[in-house]
């Protein structure tokens, strides 16, 4: 019997050696990565590796999201003329607040292929019993199709109403489309959505478990929110669908997010994306192109915006490069909202630097974790920030769980991806980049009504944590690069 716990004791350390080694040479992730899976392997030997295979092995499968109708659609002939239009500096701003960063617009356009379009109307929506009364309201009044895309879709009070309005449309003759994560929406699958199916709307899960219990892509979610009506409306932002958005989750109580239904040209690119993400999940019903799901659409603003999305398949990380951006560009202030902080050197440096250049750094965090490492390693992050000037505030009305930056009035993001390595580098996500003083300035203020709602932390009152925090803050660093 000692022999054979020594052969398999013997047997794992091999085992965790050849893992090291294809940490280090074979898969090339970077160096905080690499060394806080080693930390894995190494201090839990055996379980270790089985979090591994399920959590830590990179997406090997690049170009997952084809659609050979994109080129009908007329968006890349129109990126390569913003682009060069540019270049040469010719091309037509509608305003000025638009064209002070053609810069920001440019790399967007080379690094995500994200058109720029300037004629939107977009509507911001920071409580989710307003948000949902108005997406039931678009949905029935739907003519032609609902694509309705989410990372989590409970099946409770919400969405069950929902789904409701989705059958109904169905009966009328609208196609129906609803694709959610397997993962984030866990419990739910296709069977639980056959009375929509059943009157002709089709139902996907993106990356679905192969075999009960083990997904090989555990760790790749898309964690975008999309909704397209009639190729007319559109909505992105932060809430999923469930009760806990509308504030009926004892443990979190209110929910404070941000979502934007948008009318304009910007439903072309969005449309895309979600055709793009549909096309990949489906199994039999790939969407062709069809000029219903593209139609013309009246100016209904004046909006800047670029819709940007980014993913485990890509090269760069996309809406993290646009974050940054904001950070260099800004000049007066930058205000952060984020249910998890936990960037990587090169966004802690960033903001460093601009507070240490006079800007107004304002971070925004919850009160109460829903993951608990997390938690603790964005609480030792924004250590590092309010030392270096930074403003820190605890949203104490609820769970605050809005993704958006805002810089100096004029330039500001809301969508989906978090600022943590998960958001960057392992979810699909997707953000709404917008170019307007008056939806800027709109989100900024309600930045300002969230202060009245929180606390202050300041550098003096995080000195005089206990050191209880501080192991848990030290744990939970180590691991952030795989949380």
């Amino acid at each position: 019997m000692t022999q054979l716990i020594g052969l398999a004791v013997i047997a794992t350390l091999i085992l965790n050696i050849f893992l090291a080694v294809a940490l280090i040479f074979l898969e090339r992730r970077d160096p905080t990565s690499t060394w806080a899976w080693l930390l894995v392997l190494f201090f839990i030997p055996i379980f270790g590796f089985f979090i591994y295979l399920l959590l830590g092995r990179q997406l090997r499968e690049k170009h997952l999201f084809r659609w050979e109708g994109r080129s009908k659609i007329g968006i890349e002939k129109l990126i390569d003329y913003q682009i060069e239009a540019i270049e040469e500096d010719t091309l037509d701003f509608r305003l000025d607040d638009t064209a002070h960063y053609q810069d920001m617009i440019y790399l967007h356009l080379r690094n995500n292929h994200a058109v720029l379009t300037q004629d939107n109307d977009v509507q911001v929506f920071n409580d989710g019993e307003a948000k949902f009364e108005a997406l039931i309201h678009d949905l029935e009044h739907a003519k032609d199709h609902i694509h309705f895309q989410y990372y989590i879709l409970r099946l409770d009070h919400l969405g069950k109403r929902i789904l409701d309005v989705l059958v109904h449309k169905a009966k009328q003759g609208v196609k129906v489309r609803v694709l959610f994560d397997d993962i984030g929406s866990r419990g739910l699958h296709k069977r639980h959505l056959r009375e929509l199916t059943d009157h002709g709307g089709e139902v996907e899960a993106f990356f679905p478990a192969t075999l009960p219990l083990i997904n090989p892509r555990l760790n790749y979610r898309n964690h975008r929110k999309i909704v397209v009506i009639d190729g007319r409306i559109g909505y992105v932002g932060g809430f999923n669908v469930g009760d806990e958005y509308l504030g009926l989750n004892s443990k979190f109580g209110y929910w404070r997010d941000t979502h934007l239904r948008i009318e304009g040209s910007a439903l072309h690119p969005l449309q895309t994306r979600f055709i793009l993400d549909w096309n990949q999940a489906s199994e039999k019903h790939d969407i062709e192109y069809a000029e219903r799901y593209f139609p013309a659409i009246p100016r209904k603003g004046s909006v800047g915006m670029q819709i940007v999305s980014s993913g485990p398949d890509e090269e760069w990380e996309q809406i993290k490069d646009g974050y940054l951006k904001m950070i260099f560009i800004a000049k007066k202030y930058i205000y952060i909202q984020t249910p998890y902080f936990i960037p990587d050197i090169s966004f802690l440096d960033a903001l460093r630097i601009a507070c240490l250049s006079g800007v107004d750094v304002r971070i925004m965090i919850p009160n109460k974790p829903d993951h608990m490492f997390v938690y603790w390693a964005t609480y030792s992050n924004i250590g590092k920030l309010l030392k270096a000037g930074a403003k820190v505030y605890i949203y104490e009305n609820g769970f605050l769980h809005t993704k958006q930056i805002v810089v100096d009035d004029e330039l500001s993001t809301v969508g989906t991806a978090n600022i943590d390595v998960r958001s960057f580098k392992l979810n699909f996500e997707i953000n709404a980049f917008i170019y307007d003083r008056e939806k800027s300035h709109e989100l900024a203020e309600l930045f300002e009504q969230d202060i009245q709602l929180s606390t202050e932390l300041t550098y003096e009152a995080y000195l005089q944590r206990s050191r209880m925090i501080k192991i848990k803050e030290s744990i939970s660093r180590l691991l952030s690069p795989i949380l």
